[in-house]
Protein backbone atom coordinates (compact mmCIF):
# COMPACT_ATOMS: atom_id res chain seq x y z
CA UNK A 1 0.00 0.00 0.00
CA UNK A 2 2.77 2.46 1.06
CA UNK A 3 4.57 2.28 -2.69
CA UNK A 4 1.44 2.41 -4.05
CA UNK A 5 0.46 5.80 -1.99
CA UNK A 6 4.13 6.72 -3.18
CA UNK A 7 3.91 5.93 -6.89
CA UNK A 8 0.74 7.98 -7.46
CA UNK A 9 2.43 11.20 -5.11
CA UNK A 10 5.64 10.83 -7.86
CA UNK A 11 3.76 10.67 -10.68
CA UNK A 12 1.14 13.97 -9.46
CA UNK A 13 4.40 16.42 -9.01
CA UNK A 14 4.65 19.74 -10.86
CA UNK A 15 7.59 20.70 -13.24
CA UNK A 16 10.30 22.07 -11.60
CA UNK A 17 10.29 26.11 -11.23
CA UNK A 18 13.51 25.80 -13.35
CA UNK A 19 11.85 24.76 -16.27
CA UNK A 20 12.73 27.63 -19.90
CA UNK A 21 9.19 29.00 -20.76
CA UNK A 22 7.91 27.96 -24.87
CA UNK A 23 9.73 29.73 -27.10
CA UNK A 24 7.36 31.82 -29.04
CA UNK A 25 5.92 30.58 -32.45
CA UNK A 26 8.17 30.84 -35.46
CA UNK A 27 5.59 33.52 -37.44
CA UNK A 28 5.62 35.72 -34.12
CA UNK A 29 7.27 38.54 -36.77
CA UNK A 30 4.62 37.88 -38.50
CA UNK A 31 1.29 38.02 -36.21
CA UNK A 32 3.24 41.70 -35.10
CA UNK A 33 3.04 42.77 -38.62
CA UNK A 34 -0.49 41.73 -39.27
CA UNK A 35 -1.37 43.22 -36.00
CA UNK A 36 0.84 46.69 -37.13
CA UNK A 37 -0.77 46.54 -40.18
CA UNK A 38 -4.36 47.20 -38.85
CA UNK A 39 -2.74 49.71 -36.14
CA UNK A 40 -1.68 51.96 -38.04
CA UNK A 41 -4.77 51.91 -41.31
CA UNK A 42 -2.31 50.17 -44.34
CA UNK A 43 -6.21 48.72 -44.89
CA UNK A 44 -7.37 52.15 -45.94
CA UNK A 45 -5.26 52.21 -49.09
CA UNK A 46 -4.90 48.55 -49.53
CA UNK A 47 -6.75 45.32 -49.72
CA UNK A 48 -4.91 42.80 -47.13
CA UNK A 49 -6.06 39.07 -46.39
CA UNK A 50 -6.04 38.69 -43.01
CA UNK A 51 -6.51 42.25 -41.92
CA UNK A 52 -9.70 42.97 -40.74
CA UNK A 53 -11.52 45.57 -42.53
CA UNK A 54 -8.63 46.25 -44.86
CA UNK A 55 -10.39 46.90 -48.33
CA UNK A 56 -8.85 49.97 -49.66
CA UNK A 57 -8.96 50.57 -53.30
CA UNK A 58 -6.31 53.33 -53.76
CA UNK A 59 -3.36 50.95 -53.45
CA UNK A 60 -2.21 47.77 -55.24
CA UNK A 61 -4.02 44.66 -53.47
CA UNK A 62 -1.76 42.88 -51.28
CA UNK A 63 -3.10 39.81 -51.22
CA UNK A 64 -0.26 37.53 -53.24
CA UNK A 65 2.41 39.53 -52.29
CA UNK A 66 4.89 37.58 -51.27
CA UNK A 67 4.68 35.26 -54.60
CA UNK A 68 5.16 38.63 -56.82
CA UNK A 69 8.61 38.54 -57.97
CA UNK A 70 9.06 42.86 -57.80
CA UNK A 71 6.47 45.29 -56.01
CA UNK A 72 5.83 48.95 -56.99
CA UNK A 73 5.06 48.36 -60.66
CA UNK A 74 7.74 45.85 -60.75
CA UNK A 75 10.53 48.71 -59.87
CA UNK A 76 11.42 47.11 -56.80
CA UNK A 77 12.82 43.49 -56.62
CA UNK A 78 10.48 41.83 -53.77
CA UNK A 79 12.93 41.04 -50.81
CA UNK A 80 11.90 41.13 -47.26
CA UNK A 81 15.06 44.53 -47.08
CA UNK A 82 13.74 46.03 -49.35
CA UNK A 83 9.83 45.85 -48.80
CA UNK A 84 10.77 46.66 -45.36
CA UNK A 85 12.39 49.63 -46.55
CA UNK A 86 9.62 50.23 -49.14
CA UNK A 87 6.91 50.20 -46.30
CA UNK A 88 9.41 53.01 -44.43
CA UNK A 89 10.26 55.25 -47.31
CA UNK A 90 8.71 54.07 -50.35
CA UNK A 91 10.46 56.91 -52.71
CA UNK A 92 13.41 55.68 -51.48
CA UNK A 93 13.02 52.66 -53.64
CA UNK A 94 10.58 54.08 -56.61
CA UNK A 95 10.71 57.72 -56.86
CA UNK A 96 7.42 57.41 -58.67
CA UNK A 97 5.32 55.87 -55.93
CA UNK A 98 2.50 57.77 -54.74
CA UNK A 99 2.29 55.92 -51.35
CA UNK A 100 3.66 58.41 -48.68
CA UNK A 101 6.44 57.35 -46.39
CA UNK A 102 5.30 55.78 -42.62
CA UNK A 103 7.02 56.96 -39.45
CA UNK A 104 7.50 53.29 -38.35
CA UNK A 105 10.84 52.01 -36.96
CA UNK A 106 13.41 49.40 -39.06
CA UNK A 107 11.96 46.94 -36.52
CA UNK A 108 7.94 46.94 -37.12
CA UNK A 109 8.52 47.51 -40.82
CA UNK A 110 10.61 44.44 -40.57
CA UNK A 111 7.54 42.84 -38.94
CA UNK A 112 4.94 44.01 -41.55
CA UNK A 113 7.46 42.95 -43.97
CA UNK A 114 7.46 39.21 -42.30
CA UNK A 115 3.52 39.97 -42.22
CA UNK A 116 3.41 40.50 -46.19
CA UNK A 117 6.02 37.66 -46.73
CA UNK A 118 2.81 35.22 -45.81
CA UNK A 119 0.63 36.70 -48.28
CA UNK A 120 1.35 34.05 -51.22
Amino acid sequence: MTFLLFFLLACNREAPATQQPAAPPPNAAAEEGRQLAARYGCGTCHVIPGVEGAQGALGPSLAGVASRPAISFGTVENTPANLAQFIQDPASRNPQSSMPPMAITDAEAGAIAAFLGTLK
